[in-house]
């Protein structure tokens, strides 16, 4: 029994990170329906800036975190002012086109920059293990958790509680009313960007920090299972990605804790195949008919 409580809490922990993309992901399509490719490879950045900061700057660790997200957060709002504002009311392929072609731009221009190998993380934070019982968890584990629900608690104030918030749920219902009601359709979706780089930044550095490496494809796989996790809590809907992330997280660690790591990934994708032969929209998705 408490080998399983042990593997839920690694899975929340997990799932932490994975939320905090998906949030991204699901903010990104909530409000101009564009599967954002490219959002996995702004995790990367946000490790490698997280790494400069680090090793070169000497900075500490949550100082480092904030310059991360902010830097990361314009580097979301230019990606969408040159790759995907032009495309906006082109055929939805042609953004799907131009989103692989800014992650495949990403990686590839970090790779020829800063090499393909894995570099180590700085521990800016010496590790302490806290026992309970038979139970442990890290002062890492403890930072994950808690930044990744600190900063969906922020969001979740933005969202319901701030003026560009309300304008994100307006353009999200309906663009062009939103825009007769005088609201700047322009900023309020670099504004999402914005939000949902940085959160992506916050995923790349903490997990630096979890697993002591970064490399430039880190970002391919979390990101599709961050994708993967929106889905499945019902896309465009931000308690949803959070859920998914957690749910996701779980799924794997268990998967792990059994011995069968090697599947890890087909098991997750599998589920989720599951999950949406019985719910299409995921599980907090609503019951309308749309195009994902």
């Amino acid at each position: 029994m408490s080998m399983i409580i042990q593997q839920l809490i690694n899975g929340v922990i997990l799932g932490s990170v994975y939320a905090l993309l998906a949030l991204g992901y699901t903010m990104v399509y909530g409000i101009i329906k564009l599967i954002n490719f490219a959002h996995g490879d702004i995790y990367m950045l946000g490790a490698y800036f997280g790494y400069f900061f680090l090793r070169v700057m000497h900075m500490n660790f949550f100082i480092a975190l904030i310059l991360s997200m902010a830097i990361c957060a314009v580097l979301g709002m230019l990606i969408e002012f040159i790759a995907y504002r032009p495309l906006r009311h082109s055929p939805r392929i042609a953004v799907l086109i131009s989103a692989l072609g800014v992650s495949f731009f990403l990686e590839n221009g970090m790779s020829y920059l800063f090499g393909s190998d894995k570099r180590s993380f700085p521990q800016a934070i010496k590790t302490i293990q806290y026992h309970f019982g038979s139970l442990q968890i890290s002062n890492i584990q403890i930072i994950i958790i808690s930044t990744a629900i600190i900063l969906m608690i922020l969001l979740n104030i933005i969202v319901k509680k701030t003026k560009m918030g309300r304008a994100m749920r307006a353009v999200s219902a309906d663009e062009e009313a939103a825009i007769l009601m005088g609201i700047n359709v322009n900023r309020t979706i670099s504004f999402t960007f914005a939000i949902g780089s940085a959160l992506a930044a916050a995923g790349g550095v903490l997990i630096g920090l979890y697993y002591n490496n970064i490399d430039p494809l880190m970002g391919m796989t979390p990101g599709i299972k961050a994708f993967v996790a929106a889905v499945l809590g019902g896309i465009g809907i931000i308690p949803g990605a959070a859920l998914g992330g957690w749910l996701i997280g779980i799924l794997e660690t268990m998967t792990q804790a059994v011995g069968l790591s090697n599947y890890k990934d087909a098991i997750v994708y599998a589920i989720l195949i599951v999950v949406l032969l019985f719910k299409p929209t995921g599980i907090l998705g609503k019951n309308k008919r749309e195009k994902v």
